[in-house]
C-alpha cells in the first residue's frame, strides 16, 4: 500500500473526560489528557495501525510544544519531513470536555494552520512529492481546518488532479468549507448527519436519506455517519447502508476520523464498498469503546 498524504490539522488535543452527566456550568472530577491530535493526525494514527505510512503536510510551530509534537509524531511512525515549521506561529491546540452524555463543548485553535495557508502544500509543487507536470497520484486525506479559500484552490488545482481525495469537515461549524469540493469527481466526502444537513441546507432523519440528497447535489462519493444508528455510503452504484456494532461508548473525540481512515485503508486494500463500510464502522466502534490506544 502506498503512502497516504494527510493534509490539515496536527496539534495537541487537551481532553477532559468525566464519568458524570454534564451540563453548562458543571464542575466535576475527571481526567485530563494531552495527546497528539487534530483531524489529519487522528486519520494518520489510524492509517498507521493498518500498516500505512502517513505523510504529514501541516503547520507546526518552532516552539517547545511543536518540537514535542514532531517527536511524538515521528515516534508514532509518521513522516514529518515535509511539515512547515513556522518561526512566528505557535503550535495549534484543541480543547474538549466530554461527559457521560457525550461531547459537552470544544474549541479548536487552528489559527496557525490557517495562517500558513498554501505554504503547507509546497512539497506538492516543488517536486518533492509532486508538481503541476507530475501531480501526486494516491490517497490524500484533507480536513476542513484548511481555509475555505485554500480548499477552493485545491478543488481547481492541477496538483491534485490525479489524487484520490478523501475529505472531512473537522466539525459541523466548518462543514460548509467543503462546498468547493462537493462535486469533485475524484473526491470522497465523509460527514456526520448534522454536517450533511448543513451542506444541503436541510434537516435529515437518517444517514441514507442524507447521503442520497448529497449524491443529488453532485457528490461523486459520500459517506454519512449517525453515531450508533445506520450509516450510509452513496456513489455510482447507489446507496449502501450498514449499522455499527453496539458498544459501550467511553470517548467520542476522534471517532469520525477513525471511521474515515479505516474506510480509506479498506478501499486501498480493494475491499468491496459494503465490506469497506462495515470495516470502518467496526474500527470506529472499537475506538469509541476505548479498546485501542489514544
Amino acid at each position: 500500500m502506498k503512502d497516504v498524504l494527510c493534509i490539515g490539522s496536527v496539534l495537541w488535543d487537551v481532553i477532559g473526560r468525566a464519568s458524570a452527566v454534564m451540563r453548562v456550568g458543571s464542575d466535576v472530577p475527571g481526567r485530563i489528557t494531552r495527546i497528539p491530535g487534530g483531524v489529519a493526525m487522528n486519520i494518520a494514527m489510524t492509517l498507521r495501525r493498518f500498516g500505512v505510512r502517513p505523510v504529514l503536510l501541516t503547520a507546526i510551530g518552532r516552539d517547545e510544544e511543536g518540537d514535542e509534537l514532531i517527536t511524538a509524531a515521528a515516534r508514532l511512525g509518521m513522516e514529518t519531513g515535509y511539515v512547515y515549521r513556522s518561526e512566528d506561529l505557535p503550535t495549534d491546540v484543541y480543547m474538549a470536555i466530554e461527559g457521560a452524555n457525550g461531547l459537552i463543548a470544544a474549541i479548536a485553535d487552528a489559527h496557525s494552520l490557517e495562517a500558513a495557508d498554501a505554504k503547507i502544500l509546497t512539497p506538492l509543487r516543488d517536486g518533492r512529492l509532486g508538481s503541476a507536470a507530475a501531480p501526486y497520484a494516491g490517497q490524500i486525506a484533507l480536513d476542513g481546518n484548511l481555509t475555505e479559500e485554500l480548499l477552493r484552490d485545491i478543488a481547481q488545482s492541477p496538483l491534485f488532479a490525479n489524487a484520490d481525495l478523501r475529505v472531512a469537515p473537522a466539525s459541523p461549524g466548518k462543514a460548509k468549507r467543503l462546498m468547493p469540493l462537493l462535486d469533485s469527481a475524484n473526491a470522497t466526502i465523509y460527514v456526520n448527519l448534522e454536517e450533511a444537513g448543513l451542506l444541503c441546507n436541510a434537516m435529515f432523519e437518517t444517514a441514507p436519506e442524507a447521503a442520497a440528497a448529497l449524491l443529488q447535489r453532485g457528490a461523486a462519493s459520500i459517506l454519512v455517519t449517525d453515531g450508533g444508528r445506520a450509516a450510509a455510503h452513496a456513489g455510482a452504484s447507489g446507496v449502501l447502508t450498514a449499522t455499527p456494532p453496539e458498544v459501550l461508548v467511553t470517548r467520542v473525540t476522534g471517532a469520525g476520523d477513525t471511521f474515515m481512515a479505516a474506510h480509506m485503508a479498506a478501499e486501498a486494500r480493494g475491499d468491496a464498498p459494503d465490506v469497506a463500510l462495515n470495516a470502518a464502522l467496526r474500527a470506529a466502534a472499537v475506538y469509541v469503546s476505548g479498546d485501542v490506544p489514544s
